[in-house]
């Protein structure tokens, strides 16, 4: 069984099409892949994303890879190119969107393991960095649901790398998230 990146899944939807994906498009696929109910995030792990993603309202290349993805709003990529700017609502709107998304992606892959309220948060926070597919096959994951939960707190850390180079951020972030895990 091949898992795709939903990178790939968009990809293969616009080739499909022969055109982009306006945001109401790529909402649609996202109440497709990722239905809604489940565990919701916190105040403490939104604060906590936001506080890490910061918010641009016009779009950037990946501070990591200088190039893709490129990214708008608290994070938020697919579909975008550098040049286009958005307003507060829609920044906004696109957090409310992904963070629901990501939320229900790790709740689906944590299943029954037993998860604190701070757990979840943390892992949510480093699912939305590294995305779904990576949060998945991680040995982070495979410690939590085994109950390996201090095995797996240390696991953040592992996380603090783009394009091969440990990034001063990725490295604050995920003691951030570590110490979420473990509150």
């Amino acid at each position: 069984m091949t898992i795709l990146t939903d990178k790939e899944i968009f990809d293969a939807i616009r080739e499909r099409r022969g055109k982009s994906l306006s945001q109401a498009d790529v909402d649609a696929i996202n109440a497709v892949l990722y239905p809604a109910g489940g565990r919701v995030v916190s105040k403490n792990g939104l604060d906590l994303i936001k506080s890490f993603e910061g918010l641009s309202l016009k779009a950037y290349p990946d501070p990591g890879t200088g190039g893709e993805p490129i990214t708008i709003g608290y994070g938020h990529t697919g579909g975008i190119k550098l040049g286009t700017v958005w307003t507060q609502a829609q920044a906004d709107s696109a957090l409310a969107v992904d963070v629901s998304r990501f939320a229900d992606g790790v709740a689906g892959l944590i299943g029954s393991a037993p998860t604190t309220q701070g757990q979840f948060d943390a892992m949510v926070s480093l699912a939305y960095n590294v995305g779904l597919a990576n949060f998945g096959s991680s040995t982070l994951l495979k410690k939590h649901k085994a109950g390996d939960y201090a095995g797996a707190k240390t696991e953040f850390a592992r996380w603090n790398k783009a394009a091969g180079k440990v990034m001063a951020g990725l490295t604050r972030r995920r003691a951030a998230e570590a110490e979420l895990y473990g509150s």
